[in-house]
């Protein structure tokens, strides 16, 4: 999830933790801990309802001032169903960031690394990619995406989900533009020479 604005904010202080979207369906799981531009957030609840039927004592938790104002902001194709999700804070780092900067591996972390690695790439439906993306980041940091994924022959989407898998491993961390290696993942490749 992606928040605007002075929502950013107000996700970040914890004065928001409800959010409306339209969605063609639920795009969070309650229970898990989504990062989003705000911090990490846990979904605790999310229901689809009728906007039309949205009133004022539903703006608790929203930044907003009233139910007029969360239709009126509710984006997308409003053929859609409309989502509420309540959700809240997760405070302290995340285990992902901790992950990427650790620099050592035991033989039992390593194994399970390239284990993970080993999995990505057999179930990938166009071939093992996951040392040469490594590579290619390695090779080119700060490089947009899509020339990342031109160069591969990938479309831009599911290349961008490929990284997600990597930096869901602590090896990749996103930039402004393109990527970069992590501490762990140079300590990877490292030991692959």
């Amino acid at each position: 999830m992606l928040f605007q604005g002075t929502d950013v904010l107000g996700v970040e202080s914890g004065e928001i933790t409800v959010a409306y979207r339209r969605w063609a369906e639920p795009r969070v799981v309650p229970g898990r801990v989504y990062r989003t531009n705000a911090g990490r957030i846990e979904i605790e609840a999310i229901s689809q309802v009728n906007p039309d039927l949205i009133v004022d004592a539903d703006i608790t938790g929203t930044g907003r001032e009233n139910a007029r104002d969360i239709r009126r902001r509710l984006r997308g194709d409003e053929s859609l169903p409309t989502w509420r999700i309540v959700f809240h804070l997760v405070e302290g780092p995340d285990p992902r960031e901790e992950l990427a900067n650790t620099t050592t591996f035991s033989p039992e972390d390593l194994t399970d690394l390239q284990a993970s690695l080993d999995g990505l790439d057999a179930r990938s439906a166009h071939g093992p990619w996951t040392l040469a993306y490594l590579r290619l980041i390695e090779a080119k940091p700060n490089v947009k995406a899509s020339v990342l994924a031109e160069e591969v022959g990938r479309e831009v989407q599911p290349f961008k989900s490929d990284i997600r898998k990597l930096k869901n491993l602590g090896l990749t961390f996103s930039l402004e533009k393109g990527y970069t290696l992590t501490p762990r993942a140079e300590s990877y490749l490292k030991t692959l020479s």
